[in-house]
């Protein structure tokens, strides 16, 4: 049903690919979603990499993983699964694929940052063996709404 794939380094060849993320991202980030335009100024560094689910009979993206490795580091800077597939399992097949990959690249931690109010990322975040180790107070603000905390969390790889 569908398959999961880095999106190559050509990014002329991928430009569907990014748009079908940046639609993903723009129904699933509350603040500020990151554009095609951003995606693909992002991509053209080095150390940043998109994951990507890609649905087989319709050959466009359900879920992505922005990431970026440094080092022996990893984190990822956006992660999303399109609505209409959300708790089917794809995002846990996202992250064990994500493992092999950190995995082989001799990453040690991952780090990552949710709203304290996510309750389900933070669920599927601990199943992958995240841990909380920081708490931004305030740090996710919408005018006329209380501040949200963001959470760091990590994974350290053994």
């Amino acid at each position: 049903m569908f398959n999961i794939e880095i999106l190559t380094t050509d990014l002329d060849e991928s430009i569907a690919t990014i748009k079908n993320v940046a639609a993903i991202e723009a129904v699933v980030q509350l603040q500020e979603p990151w554009t095609y335009q951003t995606l693909n100024d992002l991509l053209e560094q080095d150390s940043i990499s998109l994951m990507v689910v890609i649905h087989t009979s319709k050959n466009e993206a359900i879920g992505y993983c922005l990431y970026q490795v440094l080092f022996e580091q990893a984190e990822i800077l956006r992660i999303g699964t399109h609505p209409d597939y959300q708790r089917q399992g794809i995002a846990s097949q996202l992250f064990a694929r994500l493992n092999e990959e950190l995995k082989a690249n001799q990453v040690e931690s991952f780090l990552l940052e949710v709203r304290a109010d996510n309750i389900s990322a933070i669920g599927l975040y601990e199943k992958q063996e995240f841990v909380v180790i920081h708490r931004r107070k305030g740090y996710y603000q919408l005018p006329h709404q209380p501040a949200i905390d963001a959470l760091i969390m990590q994974r350290i790889y053994r």
